[in-house]
């Protein structure tokens, strides 16, 4: 018998080893049901391309300091770039940038082909056109089930007053306000 306190799996071995009885499928439409922000993360790959992903899972951290977040799957062929790059940025995409994510979202092709964009720090991309970018220095990342999570010192960031492009139960849709301006 040992006095040892007892703790509960790790989750993220849980993850990974499969052991979950949560379906995978029932849990992403559970997942879909909260509305997310559409970004594409881009960062400069050791060979001097650009590169960039589609992704909902960007988030805050800190205020103070300045901290984001995002994660990226654990096979995504775009994962050694983010995992070589000194910085990354967060571009999240104005309403009317649904055919930017979709292009971005895809796996194959010249995904810069016809887009505007400058070198950011660290050479990252940063989009033209979009609602806000948050320029990052790679702080950490940590490592969760099936994902890698990226963990970003925000060096600099630009925003506008236009609508972000939302993703919500499998879809595109916009922020809508009533007439008075307030959410709705």
């Amino acid at each position: 018998m040992s006095d040892a306190p007892k703790r509960p799996p790790d989750p993220a071995s849980e993850l990974a080893s499969d052991s979950s009885t949560i379906d995978p499928r029932d849990f992403r439409n559970a997942l879909g049901m909260f509305a997310t922000g559409v970004t594409i993360v881009t960062a400069m790959s050791t060979e001097g391309r650009p590169y960039g992903i589609t992704c909902n899972s960007f988030a805050s951290v800190s205020l103070n300091p300045p901290l984001v977040l995002w994660s990226l799957g654990m096979f995504s062929q775009g994962l050694p770039i983010f995992q070589n790059a000194s910085h990354f940025t967060i571009n999240v995409l104005d309403a009317s940038q649904q055919t930017l994510a979709i292009k971005f979202a895809r796996s194959s092709g010249d995904k810069f082909a016809g887009v505007s964009w400058s070198p950011g720090l660290g050479n990252a991309p940063v989009l033209a056109d979009v609602v806000a970018n948050f320029q990052c220095r790679a702080a950490n990342r940590y490592y969760g089930g099936d994902h890698v999570i990226f963990l970003g010192a925000v060096e600099a960031y630009a925003y506008n007053r236009n609508n972000p492009l939302l993703f919500a139960q499998g879809g595109f849709g916009r922020f809508l306000a009533d007439d008075k301006g307030n959410a709705s």
